[in-house]
């Protein structure tokens, strides 16, 4: 049955997965799990705490007392810190010059790789982040792996931000991404790579519409026939 899957979506930064990853989920009546929002939460307060984010020991110190949930409100999946509804505030460039720098952290990645695992021991989920189908949830149904070239992700990401108000610089927003590209594959504790059995969407010239209904027919390939 299609409600008990376990679905993992991996990719970089601006390849369409958590649009895609909740599309699917609602499709599908599963629940959406954004790990990357989890990530983004925990380096939201080490901006706040005016933490350097390359001292790992006054990192770990912000983590001591971060509590982090997630939690559907209406059609969207909302991101707690300490309580906090911090949705719209970890979708900033300040947190995302930072925040792969964060997740490479062992203890980081500890802490939230057991919050996701309970979210997913019982199925009916679709998780999406950088290591999903590799760490989290090796023994996912599916495992999808989403990429796009940085160029048309520097352009997703400039778009999202212009819309937000943001003022933003493609030239420096594409060197950003390429720079998380570089960090998040390279890391030594769970490094963005592809699993071996994933079903790869390449997303560079596809719609949202289009890459949901990719995913959506593989699934009915397999489970939902």
């Amino acid at each position: 049955m299609c409600v008990s899957l376990k679905i993992a979506i991996d990719g970089p930064a601006g390849a369409g997965k958590t649009t895609t990853a909740r599309l699917v989920a609602r499709a599908l009546g599963l629940i959406h799990v954004d790990t990357g929002a989890m990530y983004r939460a925990v380096a939201l307060q080490v901006l706040r705490e005016n933490v350097e984010p390359d001292n790992e020991e006054s990192v770990r110190r912000v983590l001591d007392h971060v509590e982090i949930h997630q939690e559907i409100v209406g059609e969207e999946v909302r991101t707690y810190l300490n309580g906090e509804d911090v949705s719209k505030a970890i979708r900033t460039p300040e947190v995302d010059h930072i925040v792969s720098r964060i997740s490479a952290y062992p203890f980081v990645r500890a802490k939230m790789v057991d919050i996701q695992r309970k979210l997913a021991s019982k199925g009916g989920v679709v998780i999406e982040g950088r290591d999903i189908g590799t760490v989290v949830i090796p023994d996912a149904d599916l495992k999808v792996f989403m990429r796009a070239t940085p160029e048309e992700r520097a352009k997703r990401r400039l778009k999202e931000l212009e819309g937000k108000g943001i003022c933003a610089n493609y030239d420096e927003i594409l060197a950003e991404i390429r720079k998380r590209d570089e960090l998040d594959s390279t890391r030594d504790h769970s490094p963005l790579k592809i699993p071996e059995d994933a079903f790869i969407v390449d997303t560079t010239n596809l719609s949202i519409e289009e890459q949901v209904d990719l995913i959506l027919k593989e699934v009915k390939r397999r489970f939902c026939l």
